[in-house]
């Protein structure tokens, strides 16, 4: 089995969250945070603050550590880790080589309110994510999901 070190950034702005739309047709078409694999030697918030420019187009200062994601196949186990982030410039633009190789299409503010709206990931985005803010993003949170 596979193992594979991830980060993600969760966003936030003018109580808008931050998202990536990867849509390949007939295959998927999803939101997500900006995130994805830590390469080399990276740090966890140097991968992060890479996948928040490459993905989006925004620069960001990494904040604390909100939930650590476990998520597993046959094939792979992947774990991944979520930071809150504070935008500090950019603007946004999913023109990246890395971007359009893994099929994004838009990056776009989404009021936290209308995110049950539409399919998201990562799911504690939708579930707990607003919840967990209101009550002070304490300790992060493990979340465990098969795929």
């Amino acid at each position: 089995m596979q193992h594979l070190i991830s980060t993600g950034v969760i966003i936030e702005h003018e109580d808008r969250v931050l998202l990536v739309c990867h849509v390949k047709p007939g295959a998927y078409d999803f939101w997500v945070a900006p995130g994805g694999g830590v390469k080399g030697a990276e740090t966890l918030e140097t991968a992060a603050t890479r996948e928040a420019r490459e993905e989006a187009g925004v620069e960001v200062a990494i904040g604390k550590l909100l939930y650590i994601e476990e998520f597993f196949s046959p094939e792979c186990r992947t774990v991944k880790f979520w930071f809150a982030a504070r935008l500090t410039g950019g603007h946004l633009d999913c023109t990246h080589p890395e971007a359009v190789a893994e099929h994004i299409t838009e990056a776009a503010w989404h009021p936290l309110v209308s995110l049950n709206q539409l399919t998201v990931f990562p799911e504690m985005l939708t579930t707990r994510y607003v919840t967990d803010r209101e009550m002070g993003l304490q300790a992060p949170s493990v979340c465990r999901c098969g795929r």
